[in-house]
């Protein structure tokens, strides 16, 4: 394990690791140390953010009446300290809120705990995320959101106290508040913005001004004392988090040459961590969007800091917005690819969560001026991002295409009313789960073949999801694609050979380090898709699988998937020994449905094994 380790990630990495856990180890012996790593700062402005709130205003009463009732419902009940949380689900947090306590599991952090003497996965606490959300201010949006439909001081008075309550029950650094400097990051941001709508609309006083500086000044300080982790340990959209935070504390202390070095730092990681085809270090369309949301908070107040990120990150930023929009289905939904940890850290829509058209179209209007879409209720996110009136950004046509995108691994067919979504990577950075060749399908809006999702990073159904089992691929005897230690990492990483993708078919090997090789030829055909799987390897046996929301009826030749008994597509195979089993899906964090997986197992003659699929689309 050291080996690959060392291998995969690099020397570096190992060491840096190892040496954060001497730091961790340092402070909880000698507890005194921890000042070694503290920083002072002073707050003295935290104007950062500026909006049109009439524009906005404007926007949100003419939406239908049942969305803003939406709107209205959220922001009353997060009032109450029920807060809905990883975009799904809603909590009860106590009114008035409790900060340190997990409501699925009634268990409470000691928030007189120094935050590295509390650890990040406990069994009897439950996941620390779901404890987090309360503190990421998300709900603040919708406090800000329902005053501008309905002009009830009641919602800025729910965002003033919490404020004020989050500051007297949270002491720098103590408590779970303080364990992740992405978390303190997402917190001040979220509270700056908010701050910014009701103060526009003459709605502030000065105890909110002092408890935002004390908040941004604990935030700033946490980010500042940590930010090692980030930067050298973790390497994903943690860093990308921090180096905000870095920015917006650099401006709010007046400190310019802190400043010019967070947008350094900045440019350096966009380049680590977007590929040049658009994809993103994390594997993963979730945490992409979340990178990507970063940027227009970031692009949106350079008027405020007079600096600027590069024109290659630009660039590259460009094409991961271009990247997504080629792999998103018409509903605007895109497959639930990757881990999957419910953010939006930026609710600024009405849309649905699953909906990514949002930020797809607010960052291609900051960088291009135009706009991807037609006029839809996504045009919110683009109002609170963009100092122009809608009807002065003009519309472009970008059509989706099959498309390659081979440094990350993603390649896509798409045909009439479907499209097909093939992932094989040869990966330079660390894995995020066991889905090397998985396919997902898309027909008439409706995701046919899925991914299985996420559901959480602390429970064994969440550790499931991720394994070869759960994806629309193939699994050789008990082998994993790859090894696995922990809930995040990765090693002995499979790689790709001999990948041809053109408009109409695909085909790639997976070779991984357990013993095997799969190869996945994909073809366009004039009534669907016609799969030829063949695998060699010392083994004995190999499984297929089927991961679909829908019916599957077992028929001769192979199965039907059904849409309340409508047939939407045939699967016809060269095998009899078709097995239903149930599984899960997880489209939302801490959210689960049962699902349908039909699975083929074959023996291995001679080390190989050969299996050709027929998906026969119902128009």
């Amino acid at each position: 394990m050291i080996k690959s380790l060392i291998n995969e990630y690099g020397l570096p990495w190992v060491f840096n690791r190892l040496l954060y856990s001497a730091k961790l180890k340092m402070m909880r012996t000698i507890p005194s140390t921890e000042k070694f790593f503290e920083k002072a700062v002073a707050i003295k402005r935290i104007d950062i953010f500026d909006i049109d709130v009439h524009r906005l205003e404007q926007f949100l009463i003419d939406l239908p009446s049942e969305k803003k009732k939406e709107i209205i419902t959220i922001a009353d009940k997060a009032s109450e300290g029920k807060i809905k949380v990883f975009s799904s689900i809603e909590l009860d947090y106590g009114n008035p809120i409790n900060w340190h306590y997990n409501p699925i599991t009634k268990a409470e952090v000691d928030k007189t705990l120094k935050w590295y003497k509390i650890p990040d996965f406990d069994p009897e606490r439950g996941d620390i995320k779901v404890i987090w959300e309360a503190s990421r201010f998300v709900h603040f949006f919708y406090f800000a959101r329902a005053y501008l439909i309905t002009k009830e001081q009641k919602y800025y008075d729910a965002f003033s106290y919490q404020l004020k309550n989050w500051i007297k029950d949270n002491r720098y650094s103590y408590g779970a508040n303080y364990k992740c400097g992405q978390e303190a990051t997402l917190r001040m941001i979220n509270a700056l913005i908010t701050y910014s709508v009701f103060r526009s609309c003459g709605l502030y006083n000065q105890i909110d001004v002092d408890n935002l500086c004390k908040l941004v000044e604990g935030s700033y300080k946490k980010v500042l004392s940590n930010f090692f982790y980030a930067h050298k340990c973790i390497k994903n959209n943690h860093t990308i988090s921090e180096i905000t935070g870095l920015i917006v504390g650099a401006w709010c202390s007046h400190d310019k040459k802190s400043l010019e070095q967070a947008y350094r730092l900045l440019d350096k990681e966009i380049e680590k961590q977007f590929f040049k085809d658009g994809g993103y270090i994390q594997h993963s369309f979730n945490y992409q969007r979340f990178a990507l949301q970063l940027m227009e908070f970031i692009l949106k107040i350079s008027k405020k800091t007079t600096m600027y990120m590069s024109d290659r990150s630009k660039s590259l930023i460009k094409s991961s917005v271009l990247l997504m929009y080629q792999m998103q289905d018409d509903t605007g939904d895109v497959p639930n690819y990757g881990s999957n940890d419910g953010a939006l850290i930026f609710p600024v829509t009405s849309c649905g969560y699953r909906d990514f058209s949002p930020v797809i179209n607010t960052l291609y209007a900051l960088l291009e001026g135009k706009r991807i879409y037609n006029t839809g209720d996504y045009d919110e996110e683009l109002l609170w991002f963009i100092d122009k009136k809608i009807e002065e950004i003009p519309i472009t046509e970008i059509k989706r295409i099959s498309s390659e995108f081979k440094q990350s691994g993603f390649y896509s067919l798409r045909y009439e009313n479907s499209f097909l979504m093939v992932i094989l990577q040869n990966f330079k950075t660390r894995p995020a789960q066991m889905d090397q060749l998985h396919i997902d399908i898309w027909h008439k809006g409706k995701n046919i073949l899925c991914d299985s999702g996420t559901y959480s990073y602390a429970t064994d159904i969440g550790k499931q999801l991720a394994l070869t089992a759960a994806h629309n691929t193939v699994k050789v005897d008990n082998n994993e694609q790859m090894k696995k230690h922990g809930p995040f990492l990765i090693y002995d990483w499979t790689s790709s050979r001999d990948v041809i993708h053109n408009s109409n078919s695909f085909s790639g090997t997976m070779v991984s380090k357990n013993g095997y090789k799969h190869t996945r030829d994909i073809k366009i055909t004039s009534w669907g898709y016609k799969i030829n799987d063949k695998v060699i390897g010392n083994a004995s046996y190999c499984e297929f699988y089927f991961h679909t929301p829908f019916e599957v009826k077992i028929i001769q030749g192979g199965f039907e998937l059904l849409d309340k008994d409508v047939v939407l597509c045939k699967v016809e195979v060269d095998s009899k020994g078709i097995v239903l089993n149930k599984a899960y899906r997880s489209l939302y964090y801490l959210k689960k449905e049962e699902i349908n997986c039909a699975s083929i197992r074959c023996n291995m003659n001679y080390k190989k094994c050969s299996i050709k699929f027929d998906i026969r689309l119902i128009n």
